[in-house]
């Protein structure tokens, strides 16, 4: 027999190869498309790779006339996002879809066809800014050169064929409420399109964000509905994801997420850019309790990030990545009756093109649960309405649908008490379970967890690699709620910091967290975290004086701030007057890194002032505001003088309060009108000599 070359031995094996490829369509190489597979996905601002970037070729592939776009910092505004376009289908019949506004381009919104409708959904973040995710939107619309595909300018109306929906999430706390909504919706309507019903504003300073937004819906859809010719039909719910449960597999296989984040996090690969969709796992080098207090905790952990890439600068801040507390994960599994499920292998996939799984699968029902579905925060009225038609008989639904339709009774049964969903369902339960909600109605309903943010108390300069922070545990008793409120991440940070300095199993309240991570990836005391940078800044001159005032952990930043302006010294850099106002409520219990202080008035000197205020160490309650008060001549003296003033901590009140103190303290020492006054603070505003931290 005559001897193969080479040539003939590849001819051979790619005629093989294309014969069994035929015969099993490729199922013995087929891969399972991971929409987690790339830690880059998101990381700069661009769609992942191959997807359109065209919104109205998005919409026309898919058949959709709606698209809802999102811009969101905590998940809120997607939630939102997503319930508008669920309810827009299940009631008018609108073919919706949901997405985020850095995955499109806008230059042809002036292309946009008059027969479909955009909703834009958007959280103001900070002083008046736009979400991460919308500010090349956010530019883009309000560019006063602004073009057009079509070649249209501002003059020319180019978006004459858009009609549009506006709700904004907002705080009244701060000075720029809601205005991403405001001036969105005002550049729209200069470019010639129309909106539909009123722009509507939620207020989460004064805690109506849900009933604002239940309020702005109705007529929204009333005029929708009008404009566009839909006719209201009976909601039903159809799923947007379908849930497989997959037998074939168990928690064991290498191939399902048992919680990491994406495809490298679940192959053991930790891979840059870390981010908001991509966290680094951080070991704590070093943790301790800085409150002397029996009954409170608060944290000052330092978090190493050498090697990683992740770089800050003083001011910024730090996402960590929490799991839920296994008290609440067990609840959630009781109360559902899936207890003997929950380690079973779910694969979930969007039964929709536009629709985005918030978690990568195949994975467990535990899993989702307990690193991916937001289950202990506020329960919403229109979840509970949603929940009504699972209830476990009539007389359950009778009283969800009240719930859900009554807003007062809601308030009193469900907001005063501070339940979460699986607390409400135990409650209203009596006993039962509520086996006929579907996991996706979960998945759907719920939002996805969200990293929290905590102010870095450390100075780059001083510690490059290593993050500082300091954060107070929350764990609060209501009078009306029937659980004490506990903070998800502050109670998990405890429980690392237990196991840290020695026990075995640390149970920070019973609340009994997973802090060893999926597949004990986060032994050895780890903690998943991002780095997310602030216009919370020292001045670039360390010559320039700087007025604080941080009460409780809101001097976090300070204590970087000034550990900065130390070491500054230190080299024989020329530093200005430093200032800092700090309240707590016992010199002996909370006092805040008091030794520090002393440490840093030995390099500093006379540069250095620290004025406190201890709340119940006398017979009169004392705040930082009566402090600043007192030394009001000072600080104007320092204003003058071009210092600039930092306010961290409490935005609802103290924040508030400072603002408006301080244009008083101007208007006394220079003798103007307290009117005067305010507008001198607006203008410090303006120009970032005032700058805030603050948290509602």
């Amino acid at each position: 027999m005559a001897q193969l070359d080479t040539l003939d031995i590849v001819v051979l094996a790619a005629l093989l190869l294309g014969t069994v490829a035929y015969f099993t369509k490729g199922t013995y190489w087929a891969v399972y498309a991971d929409p987690y597979g790339s830690s880059l996905a998101g990381a700069n601002g661009t769609a992942k790779a191959g997807k359109s970037r065209n919104i109205i070729e998005t919409m026309e592939e898919s058949d959709k006339n709606c698209v809802v776009f999102y811009g969101s910092q905590t998940g809120t505004a997607e939630d939102y996002a997503s319930r508008i376009s669920k309810e827009g289908h299940s009631r008018f019949g609108l073919k919706t879809m949901v997405a985020d506004l850095e995955e499109y381009d806008f230059d042809n919104l002036d292309t946009f066809p008059d027969d479909k409708l955009a909703v834009f959904v958007l959280a103001t973040y900070g002083e008046g800014e736009p979400t991460d995710n919308a500010v090349e939107f956010y530019e883009f619309i309000g560019s006063e050169d602004i073009n057009f595909s079509e070649g249209g300018g501002a003059d020319d109306k180019p978006l004459g064929n858009l009609k549009y929906v506006a709700f904004g999430l907002g705080n009244n706390t701060y000075e720029h409420y809601n205005s991403m909504v405001r001036n969105v919706d005002k550049y729209l309507t200069k470019l010639g399109a129309t909106r539909l019903g009123a722009a509507g504003e939620g207020d989460d300073g004064a805690g109506t964000m849900e009933e604002d937004f239940l309020a702005w819906k109705e007529p929204m859809w009333a005029a929708v509905a009008e404009q566009m010719n839909l006719e209201e039909r009976e909601a039903a719910y159809e799923p947007v994801f379908e849930v497989t449960e997959k037998d074939e597999l168990t928690p064991e296989d290498d191939t399902v997420y048992l919680g990491e984040p994406n495809k490298n996090h679940l192959e053991g690969k930790q891979k840059g850019p870390f981010n908001g969709n991509n966290p680094f796992i951080a070991p704590i080098v070093e943790s301790s309790e800085i409150f002397t207090a029996k009954d409170r905790n608060c944290l000052h952990m330092e978090i190493s990030i050498a090697g990683s890439n992740l770089s800050y600068t003083t001011g910024d801040h730090i996402a960590v990545w929490p799991n839920n507390s296994g008290k609440e994960v067990d609840r959630i599994f009781k109360v559902l009756g899936k207890e003997h499920k929950r380690h079973t292998v779910i694969a979930v996939k969007g039964l929709d093109p536009t629709a985005k799984v918030p978690f990568p699968s195949p994975t467990t029902y535990d899993a989702a649960v307990r690193f991916h579905i937001e289950i202990g925060a506020a329960v919403s009225r229109q979840l509970v309405s949603g929940l009504a038609q699972f209830a476990p008989n009539d007389d359950i639904k009778a009283e969800m649908t009240k719930l859900g339709s009554d807003k007062d009774y809601f308030k009193q049964k469900v907001t005063n008490r501070h339940l979460n969903l699986a607390q409400l369902l135990e409650i209203e339960a009596k006993g039962h379970a509520w086996t006929k909600i579907p996991f996706s109605f979960l998945i759907e309903g719920l939002v996805k967890i969200q990293p929290r943010y905590y102010s870095i108390s450390s100075s780059s300069l001083v510690q490059k690699d290593k993050i500082s922070i300091t954060a107070v545990v929350e764990s609060v008793q209501r009078p009306d709620a029937p659980h004490i409120l506990k903070g998800v991440t502050t109670n998990y940070l405890l429980a690392l910091k237990q196991k840290q300095h020695g026990d075995p199993s640390p149970d920070p309240h019973g609340l009994n967290y997973a802090i060893t991570g999926p597949r004990n990836k986060y032994d050895g005391i780890h903690v998943p975290v991002h780095v997310r940078h602030s216009n919370f800044k020292l001045p670039s001159d360390p010559s320039k004086p700087i007025i604080m005032v941080g009460p409780g952990t809101g001097v976090a930043p300070f204590r970087g701030f000034i550990q900065e302006r130390a070491a500054q010294a230190k080299a024989g850099q020329s530093v200005g007057k430093t200032v800092l106002f700090f309240g707590c409520r016992k010199r002996s219990e909370d006092f805040l890194y008091e030794k520090e202080w002393e440490q840093y008035k030995e390099v500093l000197g006379d540069n250095f002032v620290l004025h406190t205020a201890f709340s119940r160490d006398g017979p009169k309650k004392v705040y930082v505001q009566h402090q600043m008060e007192e030394y009001g001549e000072e600080i104007n003296k320092l204003l003058e003088q071009k210092a600039y003033f930092y306010v961290c901590g409490d935005a609802a009140h103290m924040a508030r309060e400072v603002n408006t103190l301080l244009g008083k303290i101007i208007a006394k020492y220079r003798n103007v009108s307290e009117t005067k006054g305010e507008e001198i603070v607006k203008a410090m505003r303006a120009s970032n000599q005032y700058q805030e931290d603050v948290w509602s």
